[in-house]
């Protein structure tokens, strides 16, 4: 019963519980695009069900992360066995366990909202909004945005954090921003904008079918 309730994993060499990043990651990737199909269906369609479903999956889920053992999260499962070629990545299980209650609370939240009391509102897109990003910086970034109130939270530095980067003073060449490569996004961005301002009248144009012609005459054939 001990090693079914439990959070993170006991790796020799790591003087704490922990967890695999990647499959962390992958799982993020998941849960994204779930929940961005789900907003999609909403915007263009004003189709819930899909999303009251994934919020259902998505606090059990959680419920299972947390007060369980991340190692029986079904969306985990998956991202292991995505990710089961790589060689794992492990982080501290402390900091995660923080990030996935804020997640137990913020799919609660729209559990309560959406499928109890079954209404939307400005809180449902917000908390939704915050998901996504949460989600997206996650998979994309391999940055966890709930670990870094942690430290503040708890008056104590997290342990073995992705990319070291609980432990980096200071930045390798290679990671650093020189002024020219400043200069160069800025120019992009820059450049993005004149494009959209000199080139609005034919970019507006809706393009047209290219094979239309044809096929009407293959129809009325």
């Amino acid at each position: 019963m001990k090693n079914i309730i439990q959070f993170g994993e006991n790796v020799p060499g790591y003087d704490i519980p922990v967890l695999n990043e990647r499959e962390i990651r992958a799982a993020a990737g998941i849960l994204f695009l779930v929940i961005y199909t789900s907003l999609m269906l909403i915007l263009f369609k004003g189709d819930f069900r899909l999303a009251k479903y994934a919020i259902a999956l998505f606090l059990v889920d959680f419920i299972v992360r947390v007060f369980i053992n991340p190692k029986f999260s079904p969306s985990l499962i998956i991202g292991r066995m995505i990710v089961s070629n790589q060689v794992p990545e492990y982080v501290g299980a402390k900091q995660k366990k923080f990030a996935w209650v804020v997640g137990v609370l913020l799919s609660g939240s729209m559990f309560a909202l959406l499928i109890v009391v079954n209404a939307y509102s400005p809180f449902t897109g917000v908390i939704c909004l915050f998901c996504l990003i949460f989600l997206f910086f996650e998979a994309v970034f391999g940055i966890c945005l709930a670990c870094k109130v942690y430290r503040l939270m708890y008056g104590e530095k997290a342990q073995y954090c992705p990319g070291e980067v609980c432990d980096v003073k200071s930045r390798q060449p290679i990671q650093r921003v020189s002024r020219a490569q400043w200069a160069i996004v800025f120019a992009f961005v820059a450049g993005i904008f004149l494009m959209v301002r000199l080139f609005a009248p034919v970019i507006n144009v809706a393009p047209h079918n290219m094979f239309g012609n044809s096929a009407a005459k293959a129809a009325k054939q």
